[in-house]
């Protein structure tokens, strides 16, 4: 019997013309998502998944307040994050990081143009609220050579005639990453540039429900790649094929990158931020790591534990050093809800011992939701007045940081907790446990 082509390429023909969370149930779907293995995962632990198009209406309604609020023609963005927070939509992201080749605006009446590579203007068609696709949006000098200012030209005219249109001619228009002559041109065409990373920072910080929905998602899928990754590390592997163990396990879910290489072994944990390499882990030793996953959904999952490998047991300095690191992370936690100033979080924090206190952590605490995002929480020493006189906000979510390093040590504990705030408190969206040996 003859198949038609939406038959033939269905994923699961349980599911109906769409997926769980409202995208199509088409094996040839534009938009990356989420696995097979993802979702049986999801559905096992019986986790909630976010509707999609309700999720981007969100942010695209969200983003547009705060350019209205603000008195802004429009906001131009460059970000490959922030294009994803507006879109949902991606393109060639760590290449995008370093070739800013695309380009949103979006208008203060809410019409949204993208410009992307010229010979894929189709990834974005799946979104109705992106109105139109262009190209040309890229003016660095390897695509464009010496004649970048006039492409830089081109593109500035193009943004001046969509802000007539559409953004009232105001000419203040918010940027947040420009090339150079992107800046002149724009300038010449006689906008005002506004600080558009102060924009999109302020919006992304308060996620929606389906935002919300889609971390839960999220952690569950990188706490799995963290349980297969601590399974299979084992003494005489180098510290790389453990990593690549977390890459592949999150890259099977549907998750998307790592943003850094911090999995360290034994001495070479201290100081941290040493990253990952070649060296063999020997038995008795620690394994100290930071997610900094861009998994599911393009959520930022950013968890950092601690482990023992081997058979004997650890120091009871390391044991000690572990507990002193999840009281810090518990105390700290206990402090957030909705309308606490930011500044208390710092001036309020448990204070780690005086033997860590100069291999502390470079934050307190920071958000976290497409990747790590405004604010962040400094250290009282750390603290620059004025700088984040703000309060937490419901919908709010904070990775609680805890570096426990010794100073002069042979060994350092990295641990870190991603919380959502809540109206009357918390929810600790991590649930990976700490390490039973290291907890003595």
């Amino acid at each position: 019997m003859e198949q038609n082509y939406r038959t033939s390429r269905k994923i699961d023909p349980n599911q109906g013309e769409l997926l769980g969370d409202q995208t199509p149930n088409d094996n040839d779907r534009v938009e990356i998502g989420p696995t097979q293995l993802a979702f049986r995962e999801w559905e096992a632990a019986g986790l909630t998944l976010p509707n999609l198009p309700k999720m981007r209406e969100f942010r695209w309604k969200r983003l547009t307040q705060h350019i209205v609020d603000r008195d802004y023609g429009g906001l131009l963005m460059f970000d490959p994050l922030n294009i994803r927070y507006t879109t949902d939509s991606t393109n060639m992201q760590l290449w995008n990081t370093h070739n800013p080749f695309r380009a949103v605006l979006l208008c203060a009446d809410g019409y949204m143009v993208i410009w992307d590579y010229k010979n894929s203007p189709f990834l974005s068609e799946f979104n109705p609220l992106v109105r139109e696709q262009r190209s040309g949006a890229d003016l660095f000098y390897f695509d464009r050579g010496d004649k970048v200012d006039i492409a830089a030209d081109v593109f500035a005219n193009e943004v001046r005639e969509l802000i007539e249109q559409h953004g009232g001619n105001n000419k203040r228009l918010a940027v947040d990453k420009i090339m150079l002559h992107g800046l002149r041109a724009l300038e010449a065409q006689g906008f005002s540039i506004m600080d558009g990373e102060e924009v999109t920072e302020k919006s992304r910080s308060v996620k929606g429900p389906d935002e919300i929905l889609a971390m839960r998602c999220a952690a569950n899928a990188c706490e799995a790649s963290m349980a297969a990754m601590e399974a299979a590390c084992q003494p005489g592997m180098s510290e790389n094929d453990v990593w690549s163990v977390l890459h592949a396990e999150n890259i099977r879910r549907g998750g998307e990158w790592i943003e850094t290489r911090l999995l360290t072994s034994g001495p070479r944990s201290n100081p941290w931020f040493q990253e990952c390499g070649p060296r063999i882990i020997q038995n008795n030793e620690i394994i100290a790591y930071d997610t900094d996953l861009v998994g599911s959904y393009g959520i930022c999952v950013d968890i950092s534990r601690t482990f023992w490998v081997g058979d004997g047991n650890p120091r009871p300095d390391m044991i000690y050093a572990m507990r002193h690191g999840v009281e810090h992370i518990q105390t700290n936690v206990e402090m957030l809800k909705a309308g606490v100033s930011m500044r208390d979080l710092s001036m309020n924090t448990h204070t780690l011992d005086d033997q860590y206190q100069k291999g502390k952590y470079g934050c307190l605490m920071h958000g976290v939701g497409l990747c790590d995002e405004w604010p962040l929480i400094a250290y009282p020493d750390q603290l620059v007045e004025g700088a984040y006189d703000y309060e937490l906000e419901a919908g709010m979510v904070l990775c609680v940081e805890a570096l426990v390093s010794p100073e002069g040590g042979d060994f350092s504990i990295k641990l870190e907790d991603q919380v959502l705030i809540t109206e009357d408190g918390y929810e600790n969206l991590t649930q990976f446990p700490f390490d039973a040996k290291l907890m003595g």
